[in-house]
């Protein structure tokens, strides 16, 4: 495990996350295509943010469980709670300072279909 920090675009959120990248997934439901979203999903324990607390939004729909947290000033996703492990933290591996994306292996999630999805062999767990 490596210890990575990030943040949004202008700088007001920064945060702090522990993690191996091997579980980076890719979602094809309509927020995080949207978004860009790429998922590294960890413990709450492996995550502090360092900065911009309130700097951040909450966007919630349809059963409400998802927190999607961004940036008041610049819009950026950097991370949130997400719907499919309410008990964890969701960074978006996009928003990690020096990682470049195209070098890590992307597991694909069916978000689109995301009740049957989540059933069957989930990337992250």
């Amino acid at each position: 495990m490596r210890t990575f920090e990030g943040g949004c675009h202008c700088g007001r959120v920064r945060f702090r996350v522990t993690a191996n990248l091997d579980g980076v997934t890719e979602c094809n439901c309509s927020i995080c295509n949207k978004k860009g979203f790429l998922h590294l999903i960890v413990p709450p324990e492996q995550f502090e943010l360092i900065s911009g607390q309130d700097d951040l939004a909450t966007y919630q729909f349809n059963t409400g469980t998802a927190k999607h947290m961004f940036c008041k000033m610049c819009g950026i996703h950097s991370f949130y709670v997400p719907r499919s492990d309410p008990d964890k933290i969701d960074v978006n591996a996009r928003c990690l300072d020096g990682v470049d994306v195209a070098t890590i292996a992307i597991k694909p999630f069916d978000g689109k279909n995301w009740e049957s999805a989540i059933q069957k062999d989930v990337p992250w767990r």
